[in-house]
């Protein structure tokens, strides 16, 4: 949304401090296997179209892009960064559910929709609109997986509904025990017929697997049976890793992930709240932070709600206004002006890295102040028992999510403006400690 990203054959020819200087750059650095130059959104659209055009590569579609990029990254960056396409395909639909969920939540409580039935029956359907993604969706990430890994994501979608096939025992009746789980034996082997209701780290594992099958199958089942035999192999042999080695795997480190969330949110109070809220900002800069959607869709799915995206909402709030801090202690210098307002109006849609890499890095007291404001809001965030009923959107469009559950929509704007008061404030009290250097 904001960054040209340029992978390059050798980054150290490439002169940073130029790059920062030139008209309209916010920011030069380089991450990873790529440099970025931030430019804002909107503009980094028409500075590619001419950036493209220029060095020739004009038609070049975005998996080529990817995989060139992919060829410098480590392990650890391509698997995050994976991770991140994955999800990144599926957020509208997790936006849009989410939306209708809320407004359907604060509907239903006036004695108006309840007795008028058209507006009754508008939102029964909305209502039905909002939850029809969460049943499905592992099924949506299985597809979107194997789409991302290079398979067909057709097949993706068929072993995504083999994970919710009917005649597989709910798995959220299977955990509480309220209904009979029939158990087969593979050589001796017991296997559970339990469903996969919720298991997305067990989608996304398993969307990884078929796409690898069907790339293999299709390289070595003979032209003339290919088209019979590689997607009925595919699919057999997806299955049988599913309920054999991927399923059990992944209910495990779900099971895990979810319960280590909901361990610290318990037992931290407070301060565990604060403490992500304060840093989470720091994993944007090394893109760590692209893991957490995996995270808070796991969330969603077991516990209906998800307190991870307030405190990702405060964490970028507090940055934004270390922005109008620094702004309004250098108001007359006309650079501090172009950078500032159109980084602090990114933050605002949940965009922070025009903020963080444009201003707050360059000088560091600034992150710091950040910081202190996620921090101070994040604690807010818990003790005012605020979730969100979907993932993908921060700030001012995060309102759109947010769980109305004890005066959620009231509490989120309080916690909003807490973190943005708290990050001015502290970058006018920690100005005079540190000499500001670029």
């Amino acid at each position: 949304m904001t960054r040209l990203r340029i992978v390059l054959k050798d980054n150290s020819l490439a002169d940073l401090k130029k790059l920062e200087n030139v008209d309209l750059v916010k920011g030069a650095f380089v991450a990873g296997d790529q440099i970025q130059l931030i430019f804002g959104s909107g503009l980094v659209n028409d500075v590619y179209e001419v950036f493209s055009k220029y060095v020739g590569i004009a038609d070049m579609t975005l998996n080529e892009l990817k995989q060139e990029s992919a060829k410098k990254a480590n392990p650890i960056q391509a698997v995050i960064k994976s991770l991140s396409d994955v999800f990144v395909a599926i957020i509208l639909a997790i936006l849009a559910a989410a939306l209708l969920m809320g407004i359907t939540g604060v509907l239903s409580n006036y004695p108006i929709v309840k007795e008028n039935e058209t507006l009754y029956a508008i939102n029964r359907l909305a209502s039905l609109a909002s939850t029809g993604i969460f049943a499905i969706l592992p099924m949506i990430v299985c597809y979107s997986a194997v789409k991302r890994y290079g398979g067909n994501p057709v097949l993706g979608m068929v072993v995504g509904a083999i994970m919710l096939d009917s005649s597989l025992a709910n798995a959220y009746s299977a955990a509480s025990g309220t209904v009979h789980v029939e158990v087969i034996h593979l050589f001796g082997l017991p296997i559970e017929m339990v469903g996969f209701q919720g298991g997305i780290l067990v989608a996304l594992m398993i969307g990884f697997v078929v796409a690898k099958l069907d790339i293999y199958f299709n390289k070595v089942v003979p032209n003339s049976v290919k088209l019979l035999l590689a997607p009925l192999f595919t699919v057999f042999f997806s299955t049988l890793l599913l309920f054999t080695v991927v399923g059990p795997v992944g209910r495990i480190l779900s099971h895990g992930l979810t319960s280590g969330l909901v361990w610290s949110a318990e037992n931290l109070g407070f301060v565990g709240y604060a403490l992500f809220a304060g840093v989470q900002q720091l994993l944007v800069i090394t893109g760590l932070h692209h893991i957490i959607g995996a995270a808070e869709a796991q969330l969603l799915a077991d516990t209906k709600h998800n307190f991870i995206n307030p405190l990702m909402s405060v964490a970028l709030i507090g940055q934004s206004g270390a922005v109008i801090g620094y702004l309004i202690t250098h108001w007359k210098d006309t650079k501090a002006r172009e950078l500032c307002l159109p980084s602090f109006a990114s933050t605002l849609f949940g965009i922070s890295e025009p903020a963080i890499f444009g201003v707050n890095l360059r000088y560091r007291y600034l992150l710091v102040a950040g910081c202190i404001g996620g921090a101070v809001a994040g604690a807010y965030v818990y003790f005012a028992k605020l979730t969100a009923l979907g993932f993908g959107t921060t700030v001012v469009p995060g309102i759109a999510i947010c769980d109305p559950a004890h005066n959620g929509y009231l509490n989120y704007i309080i916690a909003q403006l807490i973190g943005f008061g708290v990050g001015l404030a502290a970058t006018i009290i920690l100005k005079p400690f540190f000499k500001e250097e670029k």
